[in-house]
């Protein structure tokens, strides 16, 4: 993939919306898969699927799996990318039909998860011995926290010199600078908090451990409430811009789409982090399908 060109990019819409039939020396994938993120810039893929018998039922104890596929083997489906938010990220759906993908390229997704692929390829970096949880999950929230950062400053710079219906400028306003104060200060938090526990992964891969469950469980319920937490103040930041925020050529509006655009990535969905993280702190069993999202 990466002989002709080490900076080929990949799209990786890697949820298990394909089907894959077993056939000698790989799979035949069929699907449709939304979010497809850089699609167009892309010159592979990285989809999901089952393994399925004939008829469409699944089989076997595969799991869920991942599929490297080249361009020529998928179609993009231009015009399916009409958002709200994320304009820019063109998110459009990919299609495949029957494409060979050879068992070299071709992953279970646990073993992604579970790092066991980085160390059956040999590769001991402390990157690929981070946890899945340290990588996919804060690289959304930190995304997230950079859209409510920006909407901070963009705050900032429109409230200085903006004057409310009476002519008065709200700068003068007491109870807006305390809001503004308290927004600064969620965001930073949520960030502050990202990066301390990132860090702290990083340093105990770097000393040859590996991260324990109850450390990653702490950080992904930090990373989903990071997320909210950091969202709920730019909601604060919008609720008080007054009606010309709304505009479409300022940058509020944009800031405040973007940033929920985000926050419904599934990654944030805070019932699994949240459940895992209670039961590991309480030392009770933390269920299969909990931990595999940790």
């Amino acid at each position: 993939m990466w002989a002709a060109d080490p900076d080929t990019w990949i799209a990786s819409p890697f949820s298990p919306f394909g089907k894959a039939r077993r056939v000698e020396g790989g799979y035949l994938l069929s699907g449709r898969w939304a979010f497809s993120s850089g699609t167009d810039h892309c010159e592979w893929a990285w989809l999901g699927a089952t393994v399925v018998d004939d008829e469409g039922n699944r089989v076997g104890a595969d799991g869920t799996l991942h599929m490297l596929l080249p361009r020529s083997d998928y179609t993009i489906i231009d015009g399916s990318w009409n958002a709200v938010g994320l304009r820019g990220s063109g998110s459009k759906d990919v299609t495949v039909t029957d494409a060979f993908v050879p068992l070299e390229r071709v992953i279970a997704e646990q073993k992604v998860v579970s790092g066991a692929a980085a160390r059956e390829a040999g590769r001991s970096e402390n990157l690929f011995r981070m946890p899945w949880s340290a990588i996919f999950p804060n690289a959304i929230t930190a995304s997230i926290i950079g859209m409510c950062r920006g909407a901070l400053a963009a705050s900032f710079d429109y409230q200085r010199d903006r004057v409310d219906e009476a002519g008065r400028l709200v700068r003068e306003d007491k109870f807006l600078l305390a809001q503004l104060s308290e927004c600064h200060s969620e965001v930073e938090s949520a960030r502050a908090q990202l990066t301390a526990n990132v860090r702290r992964m990083w340093d105990i891969v770097d000393s040859g451990k590996e991260v324990p469950f109850e450390i990653r469980a702490a950080a992904r319920c930090d990373q989903v409430r990071g997320s909210r937490r950091a969202v709920e103040a730019l909601d604060r930041l919008y609720s008080h811009s007054g009606g010309n925020a709304l505009r479409s050529d300022r940058p509020m509006q944009r800031f405040w789409r973007d940033a929920h655009a985000g926050l419904n990535h599934a990654i944030n969905v805070y019932s699994g982090p949240y459940q895992a993280y209670a039961l590991t702190r309480m030392g009770a069993v933390v269920p299969p399908n909990l931990r595999n999202d940790i």
